[in-house]
């Protein structure tokens, strides 16, 4: 598999396994099934796994630790994440160190390559402050005042080899992080046919994660792709129960006429949805997969590569963003 410049990191591979399959909330696997699946991964030269305790309640992790025993192949980095919210700003550090050192048990490791924060950064005084369940949300100011000055201790203290962030908070506040110093050594972006964040999205106006990517291309910032599939929004059929008007249902709905353009050419939605989010401007597109066979797919799309500008063009002209 292809590498790829990653901010200042290390070359990434085309393709990062994602932790939401293996944690089991992108429908049912097994532990069996998916720690056969973080083997495939690296056998088909995937060399990062974005992992988080939030996946699975620890699923995911667990099973990055059984897969290896703590002794990963040469060349496999790991990520984790901390959902943080808006705590005393005294507490941060502590709620953040403890979060690293949870994830390290989990995966029988000593150090993470990269952690994020899993949180929404969001203005203060914001309107999304008014929400019912504002626990996914941390203070932009208390971001540059406690966060920030965290994330470089713990780099100083060798728990983590760099941090990021998940750039699903407002997307005003992400871009203006990315051009401060000290700046994330990369970001997560949402990165579909859609330009949807779909039901992790906590505010009004527009996504705008092609922005988002290009403030962090211009900034020197690793970019991942995330969500290329709209957690099966844009596949043949949503494979979970979920209300109806849910968010994800409401996407799938929208690209109905995306998934006629995929029959007419004789080709499963997930996959173009997939070359789809190669063809924009990231260095790595996480995949959500949960068993082997949506792993094969995935690969045999990175192989196959991003679409033609023709088919990009059918796609953009018979879907509705935002």
């Amino acid at each position: 598999m292809q590498l790829y410049t990653f901010g200042s990191l290390f070359p990434v591979s085309t393709l990062t396994l994602g932790g939401g399959g293996l944690g089991m909330l992108w429908g049912e696997t097994t532990v069996e099934e998916c720690v056969a699946t973080v083997h495939a991964a690296v056998a088909a030269g995937i060399n990062l796994l974005d992992l988080a305790p939030r996946y699975g309640d620890g699923k995911a992790e667990s099973v990055v630790g059984q897969a290896f025993g703590g002794r990963l192949p040469e060349g496999l980095r790991i990520t984790s994440k901390c959902n943080l919210g808006n705590p005393a700003p005294d507490r941060v550090y502590t709620i953040l160190r403890q979060s690293i050192e949870a994830s390290l048990r989990l995966l029988q490791r000593d150090r993470l390559d990269i952690f994020f924060l899993h949180s929404n950064l969001v203005p203060d005084g914001h309107a999304m402050w008014k929400a019912t369940d504002v626990s996914r949300l941390t203070p932009l100011p208390l971001f540059r005042s406690h966060v920030r000055p965290a994330f470089e201790k713990l780099k100083e203290q060798g728990l983590i080899g760099a941090w990021g962030l998940t750039g699903i908070g407002h997307p005003d506040a992400i871009i203006e992080v990315l051009g401060e110093d000290a700046k994330p050594a990369a970001v997560q972006c949402i990165a579909n046919l859609l330009d949807s964040p779909g039901g992790l999205k906590f505010y009004d106006g527009p996504a705008k994660p092609r922005d988002i990517m290009a403030a962090a291309r211009a900034n020197g910032v690793g970019i991942m792709g995330i969500r290329a599939v709209q957690a099966g929004a844009l596949t043949l059929a949503i494979d979970r129960d979920l209300p109806p008007g849910h968010p994800e249902v409401r996407d799938y709905a929208l690209t109905a006429g995306f998934r006629a353009v995929c029959a007419e050419i004789g080709e499963d939605p997930a996959i173009i949805a997939h070359r789809y989010a190669l063809g924009l401007s990231i260095d790595t597109l996480v995949l959500g997969v949960k068993n082997r066979a949506e792993l094969a797919g995935c690969v045999a799309a990175a192989e196959a590569g991003p679409l033609s500008a023709d088919l990009i063009a059918r796609i953009d002209a018979c879907v509705t963003r935002g």
